[in-house]
């Protein structure tokens, strides 16, 4: 689950995600430019040698702007926009730092190619083996530079009911939602050795949310007995959780269970307040999921984990590292939206 992205715009002739699509693999891990939004979304925790402990992000986005065919030859047409984050939280040291980018794919300077096996804008790039699944993620901007190899524990599990994950009322308010649940990682972080986990989520649409829905709370779990977990909570604006919230329980062997609103508690424990936006985000909270077994407490490694857009506060998300204890301890990443103002949504 990603930031929905940055332009309020109308439909522009593309395709809405309904029940009964055929996946396939490897096509589906690349573009899909009949439907208007698309992300590949990593985040993960990691450790140096020493035990120093990180956090990252690097997320990259794609808006259709064009669907059909303008007839203009340029290589400068904007038939898409094509976004990216990359982030790093500095757990032990307390820091985060965060970075954005916006470009048209030009001559071959953002895309997306399956031919090719890679996801880029500029120099931020991930590059896929399409027979293994690894996926080798290269990022460089000031004071933060890796080069990670994600290699796949666990299949990539389908997120929801026939093959799409509902989020509100009505044909087409959904997305096709795939997940590496459980990569480990190996690589070098500025230079240093390092090792960990990611999750990896890809989904694709042309509209999922609706204007009720302010904002949404999204859980990646990690555990050490080997389950994962991904949780959205979808926030209403009156304050109340939207049903159409859901999520996927995978076990250790990979079977993955849908999880319905009514299958999961959460509750905010702890909050923190941004000094630059005034927004109030919830940092440490209780989940449980009865049915699995499943009674954990969230803490935000770092709480300033707040990614700030300038120009726009429903584009600012609070995105960070997590630890879980309880019924197992565990690692993953929190995302926070609408709470600096009500997301962006089509």
């Amino acid at each position: 689950m990603a930031l929905a992205l940055w332009f309020l715009a109308a439909i522009l002739d593309y395709k809405v995600a309904l029940p009964g699509y055929h996946y396939q693999f490897p096509r589906d891990h690349f573009s899909h430019p009949e439907y208007r939004t698309e992300w590949w979304y990593y985040t993960g925790n990691v450790h140096a040698s020493d035990g120093h402990r990180y956090g990252f992000e690097l997320v990259f986005f794609r808006q259709g702007q064009e669907h059909k065919p303008s007839g203009n030859p340029s290589a400068w047409r904007v038939d898409d926009l094509y976004l990216a984050h990359l982030a790093l939280t500095d757990i032990d040291g307390g820091h985060f730092r965060y970075f954005k980018r916006l470009n048209r794919a030009g001559p071959g300077i953002a895309g997306v190619s399956s031919d090719e096996g890679r996801i880029w804008n500029g120099n931020w790039q991930v590059r896929w083996d399409k027979a293994t699944n690894v996926q080798s993620l290269t990022a460089m901007a000031d004071g933060v530079n890796f080069s990670l190899r994600l290699t796949p524990g666990k299949p990539p599990v389908i997120n929801g009911e026939n093959g799409v994950s509902q989020k509100a009322a009505g044909a087409g308010r959904a997305s096709y939602y795939v997940s590496f649940p459980r990569l480990a990682v190996d690589g070098k972080l500025n230079g240093a050795d390092i090792a960990g986990t990611a999750w990896m989520d890809h989904e694709w649409f042309t509209q999922q949310l609706d204007a009720s829905q302010r904002g949404w709370d999204w859980f990646s779990v990690q555990l050490e007995n080997g389950a994962d977990l991904m949780l959205f909570d979808l926030r209403r604006s009156d304050g109340t959780a939207d049903p159409y919230s859901s999520g996927t329980f995978i076990a250790k062997d990979g079977r993955a269970t849908h999880l319905r609103r009514a299958d999961f508690e959460l509750q905010p424990l702890e909050y923190w307040t941004s000094t630059k936006t005034g927004a109030k985000y919830p940092v440490k909270w209780r989940i449980a999921v009865p049915s699995m077994g499943v009674a954990l407490e969230c803490t935000a490694a770092v709480r300033a984990q707040e990614l700030v857009d300038e120009e726009d506060a429903g584009l600012t998300y609070w995105e960070g590292a997590v630890t879980y204890s309880g019924s197992s301890a565990g690692l993953g990443y929190l995302e926070m939206t609408g709470y600096a103002g009500p997301v962006k949504l089509y």
